[in-house]
Order: structure tokens, then C-alpha cells, then sequence
């Protein structure tokens, strides 16, 4: 190209980005010493100079430019005394000593990994899809064969590596309407209206990213329980919606009352626009299940204030006192009569996650939605769409939970022993915690009658709350704080889920083992005896 020896000026462009590295770098460039050395080296130290203005320039993203609604975002349950329990772990594998050898995560409600054992059945299942060469196996089950051929022969080329449909696998949406028709005595279901989710929480993320709307007073109000799973305030900041809270009457074993909810949606008519009303039953974390009178009541309030109803239910297998019985807000809806169900619109949620199943991992869920506008209903599939398909490993494992053995089938006598012993054994473990508890003095706890967890109320005087303000902390995060330092228990504080002014909890899982949780319940009493001896 006429530039001389050497070709065009590209050559001279590459000896330059050269000589600016080996400036970056803190040396000399290297070359022949003639007459355009000094030119090249001005040019290969601007470019030096550029170099590093680029590496040292301000982050894009920094706190000050993320999204503040993403920065607002809370999740107790993964807080900060979960990070320093895991800091506290990598001590003791280090080999510092502390007054303790473990960390018990009791923090979450995640069944495996405290030792629950996988139902065999729904895991055969779910092998059985996942390599279809087994299905020639004779140490598989011929129910668990069938299921995993039905399930397979919805999937593209036969695959659980495939996508699936945005709602999730025909056969498993049929499944999950035909179990919701069991469990609800004949009420009908239909498939079109059953959404497979990854977890319940992704459905109920859903749900409400297309009920949020308006701006000013008229921006979408969300009511929600307190205390409540940290999901829903979560959820809420993250789409700016309004949190409005209603209380649970701890004084009547976290009782709902209608007056609560009319109160709370009266003050929120002020600074927004309250239309979403979500139910947990049985509670997070709180344990109560609401009986037959108190969902008719709710539902009349819904119909009557013209409120979108979300019915979080995937503690429905988790019953345990007597005298209690789990009643889905979708069968109640329908006994109501026709201006009632014709009308009400409600999302009820399951999951793969609680019950007695307790497959945390596999994130398998299902919605159903009634009532939904026809042009919505297109609205939320195409909203569904974007995140492709659930995964359809937790599709399997879910309808494993719609579909399981039924008598005369060759698992069913196994299935059904492994269901009740997980169920009983958390039966126990509820009355066992609940009355350790009420031994502990400033310790109190109301029945668990249901889910897989206490939040007792805790007496913290008003020296250690002192201390708390002084280490800018809530009360109960730091008696959980001191708790976790001195006994290696992780457990929530209760202002992580919401709690009355003045009144402080903790929320434990009752999974781990009977012994184990014997061992934990006595460490919590000895440290809170010592913690109000410390501060009285």
C-alpha cells in the first residue's frame, strides 16, 4: 500500500499498543534506536496513559446506579446471620475453637438437608425420566415405569432434556387438576387454569408482577400477613408495589380476623390502591391453620372489596394438632355458591419443597388461577414465556406429589408407610418443640399446628435491647446473633418477618431429628436463661 518496508500503518499501530503495554507494565519499550524512537515513545506513552484511565474509571454499577428497587429488596431467611454462621463454618473447618462444633442451620425449612430421607418412589420416578435406559431394569417398580413413560412421551423427542410448553407438560397439568378434584371432593378443575412454576415462589412472583400497576395513590396495595414469609416483602419492593400489613392475632394462636383486615385495607385506601389479599395456610411462620368459618369470612371480604386473592397452600400435607384440618380456599370458594366462585379471582399455590416430600432442590410447583380475564389469562402465559419453561426435572417431581401409588399398586404399601412416618414424626417434633418452649422462663409458644416451624415470643430486657441499639442492630437479631456465637443455633429473628411493636420472636425449623432437636431446645433454654441473667 505505498507505506515502505515493513507494509502499511498498521505496522506502526502495533508497535505503538506493544511499546504502551511495556509502559503499563513499568518497562521500557525494546527496539532499534533511530531517528523516530522519541516520536514512538510520546505516542506509545499517550497510549499508556489511556490505557490506564480506562482500567481506573468509576464501576457502571455501583450501589448509587443499580436499580434502588432491586437495593431494597430484604430476605431474611438468607440474611445476615446466615452469612456469619457460614463465616463461623469456615472457623471450625480451620480449626478455631468454639464452644460448639457445628453450626445447626435451623433457619430454613429445608427437609434433606436436616436428614429427612426422599421418598423412594418419587425419586425412582424421577430417575426413571432422567435415564430411560433404566426403564429395562427390573429393580424399578412397574408404577414408577408407567408414570416415567407418560411423562417422557409429553416431552420433546422423549427427553427431560427438552423444553416444554411455557404452562408446563400437558399430562402433569392433568394430573394436578385431577388431584385438586380428589383432595376437594369432586369441586372441578381444569387443566388450562393449572401453570407448572419453578417453586411456588415463582408463580407467586408472577402473580403479582401483573397485578401491579398505577402510580401515586393509585399504585397497586399488596396485603399481606405479618409476620409473613419474606418472599411477599420481597416481592413487593422489587416491583415497587405498596405493602400493606395486616396482624395475626398472636393472643388467639395467630388467629386472622376480618376487622384486622378491614382496618389495615381502610388506612392503605389513603396512599394507594389496595386489590391483592394474600393468605398463608398453614402459616410461615407462625403455624396456625385457619379453619372452615375463617376462609368464609375472607373470601366474603375479598368479594365484598373487590380484592385479587393469592392462597399460599404449600403446607397443605402439614397438619398436626387435632381438632385441625386443612381447607383449600378454592373448595370453600366453590360450597359458597356461584356469585362467589363465578367471581372471585384466586391463585392458589403448591410446591414439590414442603410437605412430606420436602424436595427443596428440584424447585417443582404449580398454580392454579380462576376466574382469570380471558385477555389476561394470554397476558400471564406470555409473561410465562419469557422464562422459557419450569425446570422440567421439578415437573416430574411434582406430579409424582399429584399422582402418587394408589392402593393395589405395587408401591403403594411403601409409599404410604415413608408419607405417614415423615408426617407423624413432624407431628411429634411440633408438640415436643411447643412444650419445650413453654418450659424456658420469657420464652412463650403458641400450638404448631401446622408447617415446620415455631416462632415463639422471646422476654428480652431492656439492657440487652440498649446494647442492640449501640451495635445498631434489631433486639432479636442480636439475642439470634448471640444465640449463633454462643451455641452455633442459626435461627430468623422474628423482625425479619414482621412482628408487633414491642414484641420479639425467632422463627426454628422443627426438622432437624428427634434427638438433634432435643439437644438444640436445650441449648436455646440454657442460653436464654443465661442471656436474661446477663442482662437483668
Amino acid at each position: 500500500c505505498g507505506r515502505g518496508p515493513g507494509g502499511c500503518r498498521g505496522g506502526r499501530t502495533d508497535m505503538a499498543l506493544r511499546c504502551a503495554a511495556s509502559l503499563a507494565a513499568g518497562r521500557q519499550p525494546r527496539g532499534p534506536r533511530r531517528e523516530g524512537t522519541v516520536r514512538w515513545s510520546s505516542a506509545a506513552k499517550a497510549s499508556a496513559v489511556k490505557i490506564n484511565e480506562k482500567a481506573s474509571r468509576e464501576k457502571i454499577l455501583t450501589l448509587e446506579s443499580m436499580n434502588p428497587q432491586v437495593k431494597a429488596v430484604e430476605y431474611a431467611v438468607r440474611g445476615p446471620i446466615v452469612l456469619k454462621a457460614g463465616e463461623i463454618e469456615k472457623e471450625l473447618r480451620k480449626g478455631i475453637k468454639k464452644p460448639f462444633t457445628e453450626v445447626i442451620k435451623a433457619n430454613i425449612g429445608d427437609a434433606h438437608a436436616m436428614g429427612q430421607r426422599p421418598i423412594t418412589f418419587l425419586r425412582q420416578v424421577v430417575a426413571l425420566c432422567t435415564y430411560p435406559n433404566l426403564l429395562d431394569s427390573p429393580s424399578f417398580p412397574e408404577d414408577a415405569k408407567e408414570r416415567a413413560r407418560r411423562i417422557l412421551q409429553g416431552c420433546g423427542g422423549n427427553s427431560l432434556g427438552s423444553y416444554t410448553a411455557s404452562q408446563g407438560i400437558n399430562c402433569i397439568r392433568e394430573d394436578v387438576a385431577a388431584y385438586i378434584e380428589r383432595r376437594d371432593g369432586g369441586v372441578p378443575a381444569d387443566p388450562d387454569n393449572i401453570y407448572l412454576t419453578t417453586g411456588a415462589s415463582d408463580g407467586i412472583s408472577a402473580i403479582l408482577k401483573i397485578l401491579i400497576s398505577g402510580g401515586g395513590k393509585s399504585r397497586t396495595g399488596v396485603m399481606i400477613p405479618i409476620p409473613q414469609y419474606p418472599l411477599y416483602s420481597a416481592a413487593i419492593s422489587e416491583l415497587d408495589a405498596i405493602q400493606v400489613n395486616y396482624y395475626l392475632d398472636e393472643e388467639n394462636c395467630w388467629a386472622l380476623n376480618v376487622n384486622e383486615l378491614r382496618r389495615a385495607l381502610n388506612e392503605a385506601k389513603a396512599y394507594c390502591n389496595p386489590k391483592v389479599l394474600c393468605i398463608i395456610n398453614p402459616g410461615n411462620p407462625t403455624g396456625q391453620v385457619q379453619n372452615r368459618k375463617c376462609i368464609e369470612d375472607v373470601i366474603h371480604f375479598a368479594w365484598e372489596e373487590k380484592l385479587f386473592l393469592l392462597a399460599d397452600e404449600v403446607y397443605q400435607d402439614n397438619v398436626y394438632s387435632e381438632g385441625c384440618q386443612f381447607h383449600s380456599f378454592k373448595k370453600i370458594l366453590y360450597e359458597m355458591g356461584p356469585e362467589y366462585y363465578n367471581n372471585v379471582e384466586l391463585a392458589s399455590f403448591h410446591s414439590t419443597s414442603k410437605g412430606y416430600m420436602g424436595e427443596c432442590g428440584y424447585r417443582g410447583g404449580y398454580m392454579e388461577v380462576i376466574n382469570l380475564h380471558p385477555e389476561i389469562k394470554g397476558q400471564l402465559v406470555k409473561l410465562l414465556s419469557v422464562r422459557l419453561c419450569p425446570p422440567v426435572s421439578g415437573q416430574a417431581a411434582m406430579d409424582i406429589v399429584v399422582n402418587p401409588p394408589v392402593p393395589g399398586e405395587e408401591s403403594y404399601a411403601q409409599f404410604i408407610k415413608e408419607k405417614e412416618s415423615v408426617l407423624n414424626n413432624l407431628a411429634k417434633k411440633a408438640k415436643l418443640t411447643e412444650d419445650m418452649f413453654n418450659k424456658i422462663p420469657g420464652v412463650h409458644c403458641n400450638p404448631l399446628q401446622g408447617a415446620m416451624y415455631a416462632f415463639p415470643r422471646i422476654f428480652i430486657p431492656s439492657k440487652a435491647i440498649e446494647e442492640a441499639k449501640a451495635h445498631k442492630m434489631a433486639p432479636d437479631m442480636f439475642y439470634c446473633m448471640k444465640l449463633l456465637e454462643e451455641t452455633g443455633i442459626c435461627v430468623v429473628p422474628g423482625s425479619g418477618f414482621g412482628q408487633r411493636e414491642g414484641t420479639y420472636h425467632f422463627r426454628m425449623t422443627i426438622l432437624p431429628p428427634v434427638e438433634k432437636l432435643k439437644i438444640l431446645l436445650e441449648k436455646v433454654k440454657d442460653f436464654h436463661i443465661k442471656f436474661l441473667e446477663k442482662y437483668a
